[in-house]
């Protein structure tokens, strides 16, 4: 596509933070009833030696909630883009009762899918006391900053079961609002991310396979740009000689993205609190994670699902399907 022929977006999901200063209407609070109902669902299963990969909305009936899930899904796929659901009935249940009433209601808006070289349907995002000397250990087993990125499925979803002493809000932005500034500003660094990049594996890849793919950090589909974008897997990938350096106008392109999605009045911050569930459409936003200090003995803990959304297709093909379990 010519520069000439790029257009700003303009849709519910070109929101800015500074237009949901006064709007909570993205929060669900569920009732006492849908906490119930959950509870009860997980129950009927604590009892079954049950792989989290065979547990799916069949298996996990939700009367009531079943039908919310799929409005939640029509605002992730054609409204704001994400979702807050607040009150997950985590003092309820047992850890194990959690983890699988988690994946349960996650079953109701997708399919999970691997998010590492094991194929773990289901990741714990917590500090593992590891420090990311190379790009074989993930930013989210530390507790360092991320920044704006997107994650390799259609939906993101983090449950809190505890949160940090200090630090670690999330912070998210809109893809598109992040394009339509980049496009105002600086058209033809906005050419250069609808360029190929080369991407690190993360030493995740199989035998054989090369350590590294190439892919643009923005596409479109028919016409609509979608954002895919992890700046330090991207550079990352300089480690290899096979890769070619960045140019100047990739790294201008990378640091102008950056930059719009920090922009207080373009993101908006939340504080997780426990029994929070936040769900994101990666093609329509970019997350970011602040970096945080825990109590001793009590560390900020979140629950993390990628789905395949049932009712709509938010990413490209290649990556809908999480990260492939490595062959051995």
């Amino acid at each position: 596509m010519s520069r000439s022929a790029r257009h700003p977006v303009s849709s519910p999901s070109a929101w800015r933070g500074a237009d949901l200063q006064d709007d909570r209407s993205w929060v669900v609070e569920l009732s006492e009833p849908e906490r119930a109902e959950i509870v009860e669902a997980t129950r009927r299963l604590t009892d079954e030696d049950l792989d989290l990969a065979h547990l799916d909305r069949d298996r996990f009936p939700l009367p009531s909630l079943g039908r919310r899930a799929v409005e939640w899904s029509a605002e992730l796929a054609r409204g704001r883009g994400f979702v807050l659901l607040r009150g997950f009935p985590v003092d309820l249940l047992t850890d194990r009762e959690t983890e699988l009433a988690y994946v349960g209601l996650g079953s109701h808006l997708g399919r999970p899918v691997g998010q590492d070289k094991d194929g773990s349907l289901l990741g714990h995002v917590r500090d593992e006391g590891v420090e990311r000397v190379d790009p074989s250990v993930r930013l989210y087993r530390t507790r360092a900053r991320q920044d704006f990125h997107t994650d390799g499925a259609d939906l993101v979803g983090l449950l809190c079961l505890e949160r940090a002493r200090s630090g670690g809000e999330s912070r998210i932005a809109s893809s598109a609002a992040v394009y339509n500034e980049i496009l105002a500003r600086r058209p033809d660094l906005l050419e250069v991310l609808h360029e190929p990049f080369h991407w690190d594996r993360n030493d995740e890849q199989s035998p054989g396979e090369d350590p590294f793919f190439t892919y643009p950090a923005i596409t479109e589909a028919d016409g609509t740009p979608r954002v895919f974008y992890i700046g330090w897997y991207i550079r990352d990938a300089q480690r290899h000689p096979e890769v070619p350096p960045l140019t100047d106008a990739q790294l201008e392109a990378m640091e102008l993205l950056e930059s719009v999605a920090n922009d207080p009045s373009v993101h908006v911050e939340m504080e997780f609190r426990p029994g929070d569930v936040q769900v994101l459409n990666n093609a329509l936003i970019l997350h970011a994670r602040e970096a945080y200090e825990d109590d001793p003995g009590r560390r900020r803990h979140l629950l993390r699902l990628w789905l395949v959304a049932h009712h709509f297709a938010a990413v490209d093909d290649a990556f809908r399907g999480g990260i492939p379990q490595r062959d051995t």
